[in-house]
Order: structure tokens, then sequence, then C-alpha cells
């Protein structure tokens, strides 16, 4: 009988051992978020070419009133905005082909009221419309937000929508 419980009492401290080895083991052996997110790449910025600079740099400043921030060029070919906390829209000056891009490929923003921004474009003379290019109508999406779309002195479709 003391043979049989020396026996149980090792197979079950195997087991436990098995077990806890199992426990802090198996984390280095699987791919779960939680080892990849470690270095996940998370968003820092947006880039456009402009063909002039201080055009689209006043249109940023005064259409969409986007803050500057600095930059370390210290230069006259970039002026970066300030987009979202640690988020930045650079634009660049360049030698940009005219092109016109499709409005599925677009900057998108969220105002507080959409009726208040579209007056705000009215008083501008900036033209908008919804996805399908009617002026001034708004588009309804699935899940309620109101959109617009405008496009920038260099033809880059931007969305504004009341998102909360």
């Amino acid at each position: 009988m003391v043979g049989l419980s020396k026996s149980f009492l090792s197979k079950s401290n195997f087991l436990k051992s098995a077990i806890l080895l199992f426990v802090f083991a198996l984390p280095h052996f699987s791919y779960s978020q939680g080892v990849t997110a470690d270095n996940q790449p998370v968003f820092n910025h947006a880039a456009l070419c402009a063909r002039n600079l201080k055009k689209t740099a006043d249109f940023y400043s005064t259409v969409l009133e986007l803050k500057k921030i600095h930059h370390p060029f210290n230069d006259t070919l970039h002026v970066w905005f300030k987009i979202g906390e640690g988020l930045a829209l650079h634009v660049i000056q360049g030698d940009c082909p005219e092109t016109v891009h499709d409005i599925g490929i677009h900057l998108c923003f969220s105002v507080p009221s959409l009726d208040a921004f579209m007056k705000h474009l009215d008083a501008l003379n900036i033209k908008y419309g919804n996805w399908t290019g009617e002026p001034k109508k708004v588009q309804l999406r699935a899940d309620g937000v109101h959109q617009i779309y405008f496009r920038d002195p260099d033809n880059f479709w931007i969305e504004v929508n009341d998102a909360k």
C-alpha cells in the first residue's frame, strides 16, 4: 500500500510540474497578440505633395483650420499640421503630377457639427458634395454618420463627417 501511495504522489507531482511548465512555457512558443503587439506599427502621419506649398498650406490652415506644428527641416519645402494627438499631416512642396484622385482615396476629419462646417465652407466658396458629386448634398452612411467631400488645391479628396 505504501508503494502505491508513493507512486500516486510522484505521478501527481509530475502532473503538477508538467502543468506549471506548460503554463509558463506556452507563451514563448505561440504567436499571440501580446507577443507581437510590442512592435506593432501605429499610425504617425500622412504626407501630401503640393505643387504650390503656400496655397496648399493656406488651404489646410483656413479651410480645415489645422494648426501648424514644428518640423525638423527648417526649410520652405515642408509644412506640418497637427491632425490629432501625436498625429501629423506633412505637406511637402514638390513637382507633383496633376492627377485626378479617386474619391475612395481620401483623408477624413470629423467635426462636432457638419452643418456649421458646411456654412464655413460656403463662406469660403469651397465646393463640396456627396459621394456621387451632387453639390451641397450630404451623404448618409449606413451607420447614421453624415459625410461631405471636397478637394484640396492638389485635387486630393477630403471627407468631413459628424462621426462621434
